[in-house]
């Protein structure tokens, strides 16, 4: 595992609203990156699989968060 990468257990110390402001960062990178692979200029390529996992990693938290409230309230 790489350095860049973040563990579930750091990702469940956050608040909903730390985790969706990262994702929307992911997202912009994710987007930014996409393009520079089009264009030919990324050098990182190891870079885009990063991130899409960190984006599923807190994407999975935030899901787990909501499936647990809404089986308190049921």
């Amino acid at each position: 595992m790489s350095k860049n990468t973040i563990k579930a257990a750091d990702i469940r110390l956050k608040t909903d609203k730390e985790l969706e402001t990262r994702i929307m960062e992911l997202r912009k990178e994710q987007f930014n990156l996409r393009f520079q692979k089009a264009t030919g200029q990324l050098a990182n390529t190891a870079r885009v699989t990063a991130v899409r996992k960190e984006i599923a990693k807190i994407t999975t938290v935030l899901g787990e968060r909501k499936r647990k409230v809404a089986v308190k309230v049921a």
